[in-house]
C-alpha cells in the first residue's frame, strides 16, 4: 500500500499491520509526516494538550533502568528529597494555573510508594482540585489497585506509566521489573475508569522493529496519551555515551506512532530542546500534545515559548 492508501485505511477506522508499519521506516519522510498530520486532524482536530510535571519525590531508585539518572546504578549527581507537602505542591501548581495547561502531574522516584506516601500524594491531589483548575495526574511507579482507587477518590484523572520500549528490548535495559508488571498497572488504570498515559524513551539502542513492537504492545490498551521521549545522555548513567537522535529520526518516530495509534494523543515530551525548532516539525507531523517546562532531570521548553508556538500553529488548547 502507498502512504495515501494507508492513511485512507486508518481514517476509515481500520488498523495498520506490523508489516505495513515496518515499510514506513523507509517511506519518504515529508509525505509520511503530512499523512500523520492528516490522521491527527481527523481523530484529534486542532486540540492541543499541555501537561506540566513536578518531581514530588527525588533520589535513588531501587530499579536499574540504564537510561535513568535516578537509578541506584547511576552515578549522576541528583537531588534527594521526600514527598513534597501539600503547600509546596499547590503553590507550584498555582504558578501555572490559568495559562492553558490542562494537566498537572506529580512524579516520584522509586519502584513503588508506601501506603503512607500514597496518602500524602492524595492530600496533594485534593489541594490541586480545590485550589486550581488542573486535571491532576500522577506517575508513581508500580501502583496496585488499592493505590489507584485511593488516587481516583482524591481526584486523579490520569495515571502515567511508561512501557519505555519493546517488551523484548526492555529486558536488556532493566532487570528489576518487567513489561508485564507495567501492563498490569495500565490495565487496572483503565478498569477503574482513569485515563492512561504510557509511552517510552528512544535513542537507548533500540532498533526500528523495537520501536514498532513497542507501539503494537500498546494497541490492546490504547493509552489516551503517548509520551515520546528522546534520550538526553546524562553523565554518570550507563547510557551517557550515546549520541542523540537526528531530527529526521525523531520526526519519523512521531509519525509512525500516529499511524499505529491514531486515536491517541502523541505527546512529544523530553528531548525537544535537542531539535533546532524545539519540536515544531513534530507538531506538524502527528503530535498534538507536550510536556511543558522542565522535565525531571533534564531541561525542557518554557511555558511561555510553548504557548506562543502552539498558537502560531493554529492549535486550540484543550
Amino acid at each position: 500500500m502507498t502512504i495515501n492508501e494507508l492513511t485512507g485505511k486508518i481514517i476509515n477506522g481500520k488498523e495498520i499491520t506490523k508489516e505495513e508499519a515496518l515499510r514506513l521506516v523507509d517511506a519518504p519522510l515529508e509525505e509520511l509526516c503530512e499523512a500523520a498530520d492528516k490522521i491527527r486532524q481527523h481523530y484529534n482536530g486542532n486540540k492541543f494538550d499541555m501537561c506540566a510535571i513536578l518531581s514530588v519525590k527525588g533520589g535513588r531508585c531501587s530499579e536499574n533502568c540504564k537510561f535513568c539518572a535516578q537509578s541506584s546504578f547511576s552515578k549522576a549527581d541528583i537531588p534527594s528529597f521526600e514527598i513534597r507537602d501539600r503547600d509546596y505542591v499547590v503553590a507550584d501548581a498555582k504558578k501555572l494555573d490559568g495559562l492553558g495547561i490542562t494537566h498537572y502531574c506529580q512524579v516520584s522516584s522509586g519502584r513503588k510508594l508506601s501506603k503512607k506516601e500514597i496518602e500524602k500524594i492524595c492530600d496533594n491531589v485534593r489541594g490541586i482540585v480545590e485550589e486550581t483548575g488542573f486535571a491532576p495526574c500522577v506517575s508513581l511507579g508500580l501502583l496496585d489497585k488499592e493505590d489507584l482507587k485511593m488516587l481516583k477518590e482524591a481526584g486523579v484523572k490520569r495515571v502515567h506509566n511508561n512501557i519505555e520500549t519493546s517488551p523484548e528490548y526492555f529486558k536488556k535495559i532493566c532487570t528489576t521489573h518487567t513489561t508485564d508488571e507495567k501492563l498490569a498497572v495500565m490495565k487496572t488504570v483503565h478498569e477503574l475508569g482513569l485515563e492512561l498515559c504510557s509511552g517510552g524513551i528512544f535513542g537507548i539502542g533500540e532498533t526500528w522493529e523495537d520501536r514498532i513492537d513497542m507501539a503494537f504492545a500498546l494497541t490492546d490498551i490504547k493509552p489516551e496519551s503517548i509520551p515520546i521521549n528522546m534520550l538526553k545522555p546524562i553523565k554518570g548513567t550507563p547510557m551517557d555515551y550515546r549520541e542523540t537522535l537526528t531530527k529526521d529520526e525523531v520526526r519519523r518516530i512521531v509519525a509512525i506512532f500516529k499511524f499505529i495509534l491514531p486515536k491517541s494523543s502523541i505527546r512529544f515530551a523530553a528531548g525537544r530542546d535537542i531539535l533546532d525548532d524545539t519540536g515544531i516539525c513534530c507538531f506538524k507531523g502527528g503530535s498534538n500534545s507536550t510536556i511543558t517546562g522542565n522535565m525531571l532531570t533534564v531541561k525542557g521548553i518554557s511555558v511561555e515559548e510553548d504557548l506562543k508556538t502552539i498558537k502560531s500553529l493554529g492549535y486550540k488548547l484543550a
